[in-house]
């Protein structure tokens, strides 16, 4: 009898044993609750890392008037005349009074009617892109998805389609992972300037200006957003600023919400803000335009346009040229960090053709070089070189020219078990690369080098290692590619 139930016991335990390991997966998710300290557990996820570069698309109905930039709504209805008259006069001279024609009369005329989601998810595919996605509400509170909660969406209105879903579904048909953006956090703190004797002051129209009232904008501020994270699974919740002014309890339910649905959706996801909108350790950090000026133990993002002072297509744009972003994306991933860069499209739904080359040319450089950006992680130092810490341009600095990389300019990564540094020259050097980081005598490396090669030249390279860094001969080497040539150093 005793044999029995020893027997049984040990069944049991195994059974037991076994049923853990098979929820083990399950458990490797955390559970989190509706306060900070637990939220700001959430590890950043490997893929997250590893995808260096993702593209997205600031398309709306901000894209129809299509004259300055996306802060139309705002800008016509503001009361700094001087400060925004162009804007006022353009408005008058083309759709006539604001109390005639207000923001809200653009929306018929949105209609994406040249929109193909499978061409937008083509070129970020080609471009190099690792995550993309749609704006999925600016500022101004129109939804792109067929939301219920939100009456002015694209489904019911304007495109009568789901621009955002269709996006969606052709990203993630090409493997690659999907960011969300919100801006409407500024929507219900004051984006659209109310005025009694026009729409925004009109009660009818409360609910697209952001004029509910704050109890019933928070609560839909939270719907929206809980509509998408059901609907589309998205990877990565991108905030726009303004989310400060959320109450902590509204932005709780949000972050605990998404989190948690890492357990029931088997993935890892991730948030991203501006500034101190969340606190430290919640979600990674969001800067735009910008840069950070050296390598951050942290993970962070910029988010940057292919332009440099609008987010969308106006017929004035300055386009950056395509080597100043493909040194921008090897100076912030040598950093520690992300690029989501930004196309401006037309109201019609396309990418304009002097846009896709920009991208192409990116996706051309990755194709060479993609070795030493995707899956790496940030060296002992990231840099060697006459600007070291550029920080980029920033939001009050539209103005300030940009920094001429050359091939003086030295970044470094590292494959994730280090054995493998990549240095990236921002142009051409001559006849010798010298590496001061890399010498015999460097406080940075400890490892003996066993070999050096070029990244898409299969031509043997000529090195050698001194006390002055590490010399390479490129004499007589032929550039595959433009603008940023890679090597990868093993150890």
């Amino acid at each position: 009898m005793k044999k029995i139930a020893l027997y049984i016991s040990l069944i049991l335990v195994f059974a037991c044993g076994k049923k853990h390991n098979i929820n083990k997966k399950d458990d490797t998710f955390h559970q989190f609750e509706s306060n900070w300290e637990s939220l700001s557990k959430q590890n950043i996820p490997e893929w997250f890392k590893d995808a260096k570069f993702g593209i997205y698309a600031h398309l709306g109905v901000y894209c129809v008037p299509a004259f300055e930039n996306e802060w139309y709504p705002r800008k016509m209805y503001s009361y700094e005349k001087e400060k925004y008259q162009k804007v006022k006069d353009y408005h008058r001279k083309t759709y006539g009074p604001i109390k005639d024609f207000g923001y809200k009369d653009f929306i018929p005329l949105f209609k994406c009617e040249n929109f193909d989601a499978e061409e937008w998810a083509e070129l970020y595919k080609k471009a190099g892109a690792k995550f993309a996605g749609p704006v999925a509400e600016h500022h101004d509170g129109f939804s792109m998805w067929g939301s219920k909660v939100n009456r002015w969406n694209a489904v019911d209105m304007g495109p009568k389609r789901d621009i955002a879903g269709e996006l969606v579904k052709a990203i993630r048909k090409r493997d690659m992972k999907v960011v969300t953006s919100f801006h409407h956090s500024y929507n219900v703190s004051g984006f659209f300037v109310k005025q009694d004797s026009l729409d925004t002051g009109d009660p009818e129209y409360a609910d697209l200006y952001g004029q509910e009232g704050s109890k019933i904008a928070y609560e839909n501020w939270f719907l929206k957003m809980k509509e998408v994270i059901d609907e589309f699974k998205p990877d990565q919740l991108w905030f726009d600023f303004k989310l400060k002014n959320i109450p902590d309890e509204y932005k709780i339910r949000m972050a605990q919400y998404y989190y948690n649905k890492e357990a029931e959706w088997k993935k890892d996801v991730i948030i991203t803000r501006k500034n101190d909108d969340l606190p430290s350790g919640v979600g990674v950090l969001d800067v735009e335009r910008s840069k950070q000026a050296n390598s951050s133990d942290r993970l962070w993002q910029t988010d940057d346009a292919l332009a440099r002072y609008t987010w969308i297509w106006v017929p004035d744009i300055e386009l950056k040229p395509e080597r100043e972003l493909i040194h921008e994306l090897i100076d912030i991933v040598s950093k520690n960090g992300v690029l989501l860069l930004n196309a401006c499209p037309k109201a019609d739904g396309t990418i304009p053709d002097d846009q896709k080359k920009i991208l192409y040319a990116i996706g051309d450089f990755l194709k060479i070089n993609g070795q030493g950006i995707y899956k790496t992680r940030p060296w002992k130092i990231h840099g060697e070189g006459p600007n070291l810490y550029d920080k980029g341009r920033g939001m009050d600095e539209y103005e300030k020219k940009p920094v001429e990389f050359t091939g003086n300019d030295i970044r470094f990564t590292s494959s994730k078990d280090g054995k493998i540094v990549y240095v990236h020259t921002l142009g051409w050097p001559k006849d010798k690369l010298i590496i001061e980081s890399m010498g015999l005598n460097s406080k940075y490396l400890k490892e003996k080098i066993k070999s050096v090669s070029m990244l898409g030249n299969n031509a043997k390279t000529n090195w050698n290692q001194t006390q002055n860094g590490l010399e390479i001969d490129v004499s007589n080497t032929k550039p595959r590619g433009n603008h940023a040539y890679t090597w990868a150093v093993q150890l």
